[in-house]
């Protein structure tokens, strides 16, 4: 099984004809302040499997910060059953519905797990409006620099 694509989104389904439908695709977000939560991003994985990855599979989900901790984790089964007679690759879409927690600005990443092997990792670029605290005493700089 391989992930052909995943990101993150403001929102996706399926429809009853079984399309893919994402909305709002991002890869970074402005936050007023910090700490905060990003409430119901759609995490979306895209993926591919032939007739041998019928059965069972696990997925795991993990959420890290820019300082490398993790934030957030899940994991979940993945059931694949048998495709028609004939039908050589499947798609497998996985939609997530979660909230994002977010403690500091600057890089963070869901690394997408797919039988306890790394299968992507999606970036997300946080910023924060607020400005940088300033040392007691200190006048902040307010000038460019050449």
């Amino acid at each position: 099984m391989q992930v052909s694509f995943a990101l993150f989104a403001d929102a996706a389904n399926l429809s009853q004809e079984g399309k893919l439908n994402i909305l709002g695709v991002f890869d970074a977000l402005q936050v007023g302040s910090l700490p905060s939560i990003h409430p119901r991003a759609h995490l979306v994985v895209h993926l591919k499997g032939t007739p041998m990855d019928t059965g069972t599979h696990s997925v795991s989900l993990r959420w890290i910060n820019p300082s490398g901790r993790e934030l957030w984790q899940s994991t979940g089964e993945l059931n694949v059953g048998a495709p028609p007679v004939g039908v050589l690759e499947m798609d497998l879409p996985l939609i997530a519905q979660i909230d994002l927690p977010m403690d500091q600005a600057g890089g963070y990443l869901m690394v997408v797990a797919v039988d306890g092997q790394t299968a992507r990792e999606i970036p997300v670029q946080v910023r924060s409006a607020a400005p940088p605290p300033v040392a007691t005493g200190t006048k902040p700089f307010l000038g460019l620099v050449s």
